[in-house]
């Protein structure tokens, strides 16, 4: 009987880590969870042996620190001898224009949302094409690198070169069995959507919410579970031909031009 495969899962604990960890412990794979959050983590790994009897190591740690990176994979393959998918899936950013923004919070932003990325790539695609059974790596990208805000020219300007690196990378690895692909949520209800504020301090995130909803065809905003479902469906079998391309999950957002409010105004019988 073959092993089970081994998945690694950056940005675990929260989110749509979360809930990916969940669904590939349901589907039998072991698992390296990852996040700078170490109580999530064992939270998480507690979870996922009592419900699916999972495997789990645990790897916190700061995805800007280097040496941390190689250390994943190093741990990885130290336990269980494999790497079979890499989910780069965590992200920082702060709330800002590039007026307000230091470089510090630029050089940080890109090392988590794109450095990272780009090395665990590096280091997993190593191991699988040593092991020479392919493999898969998904990139959690975002639907704002191509309808931005103005509020976070770093985290768009990494999430737009992530979906660059993507295309490379599949072909960079392709003819070695590896496919490389990207998932790109549109408003997904996590944490990280919850944290708008004013200047006074307000928590506004309810307000910017409302607005957004307002644009969605599908009239709310996604689950955790929902992009989890389509990175379990890229890294399958099923998707065995799908590679150096980004699948949309956004609701029917990004391709609508006018907010719902407004097309009633104009069509009040068919909105």
């Amino acid at each position: 009987m073959d092993d089970p495969k081994v998945v690694v899962i950056t940005g675990a604990a929260g989110g749509i880590g979360r809930a990916t960890a969940k669904i590939f412990a349901r589907g039998g794979f072991r698992l390296a969870l990852c996040d700078v959050e170490e109580k999530g983590l064992i939270s998480l790994a507690v979870e996922l042996e009592n419900q699916y009897d999972a495997g789990c190591i645990l790897l916190p740690g700061d995805l800007s620190d280097e040496n941390y990176l190689k250390i994943i994979i190093d741990k990885t393959i130290a336990k269980w001898g494999r790497v079979d998918v890499l989910v780069n899936n965590a992200a920082w950013r702060t709330i800002e224009s590039l007026r307000t923004m230091d470089m510090r919070i630029w050089e940080k932003t890109l090392k988590i949302c794109l450095t990272a990325p780009a090395f665990l790539t590096k280091w997993a695609a190593e191991v699988m094409e040593r092991m020479q059974t392919g493999g898969v790596i998904i990139n959690i990208t975002s639907m704002m690198s191509e309808r931005p805000s103005g509020t976070g020219s770093a985290y768009i300007a990494a999430k737009g070169a992530l979906e660059s690196l993507i295309k490379e990378t599949a072909i960079t690895y392709g003819r070695s069995g590896i496919r490389v692909v990207g998932v790109s949520p549109g408003f997904i209800d996590t944490e990280m959507s919850n944290d708008y504020v004013d200047p006074d301090g307000e928590n506004i995130s309810a307000k910017l919410i409302a607005e957004v909803t307002d644009s969605i065809p599908l009239a709310r905003g996604g689950k955790p579970e929902e992009v989890a479902q389509a990175i379990w469906w890229l890294s399958s079998e099923s998707a065995s031909y799908i590679t150096g391309t980004t699948l949309l999950v956004d609701g029917g957002f990004k391709p609508n031009f006018s907010k719902y409010s407004i097309k009633k105004k104009q069509f009040p019988d068919e909105f």
